[in-house]
């Protein structure tokens, strides 16, 4: 006979709370902080959110492997995927479509996987230029410099730019 006593309130809301199932593709990425990060920040926003790291090097393969760990995200119910090295542009011809952003910077970090389709971002850009915005207010543009070039270098130059950088030294 099924047990009917009333569920703790925290089981309860647990389970009513839609779900998320989010991931990380990339190489070496055991140490992200990615998935406490978003995990926190769905339960804020009231989705029962769970993140998964999927590590080419711990499943020893490469960026070639790409579109069947994205044909497996979608057949398991993944929401999206966040995409870092060496794969942010390697995902590209995998996708249905680009955000202009993604498309401007040739690079990729997030696909939103919806109704079929694969739809790539670059949230790079704009959360650089959003944290600077916030963090330093009124800082003079006139020159800058920037120290490294790879990974979300491109996005990070990108922004500086935008933001009004009238000269942008790059160091690599």
């Amino acid at each position: 006979m099924p047990d009917s006593s009333p569920q703790p309130a925290s089981i309860t809301a647990r389970v009513s709370r839609p779900q998320l199932l989010l991931g990380l593709i990339g190489a070496g990425i055991q140490l992200s902080r990615t998935p406490a990060m978003h995990e926190a920040e769905g339960a804020a926003q009231g989705f029962n959110t769970l993140y998964r790291l999927i590590d080419l090097d711990q499943l020893r393969l490469g960026p070639d492997a790409l579109p069947e760990l994205l044909t497996a995200a979608e057949r398991m119910g993944f929401s999206g995927l966040n995409i870092t090295y060496p794969c942010k542009q390697e995902v590209i011809p995998h996708l249905h479509e680009l955000s202009d952003e993604a498309r401007e910077l040739g690079a990729v970090n997030t696909v939103v996987l919806r109704e079929g389709r694969r739809i790539g971002h670059n949230t790079d850009a704009s959360g650089f230029a959003e944290s600077f915005r916030r963090q330093l207010p009124g800082v003079p543009l006139g020159r800058a410099v920037q120290l490294g070039a790879g990974g979300a270098g491109a996005a990070v130059a990108h922004a500086a730019l935008r933001l009004g950088a009238g000269q942008l030294h790059l160091f690599d």
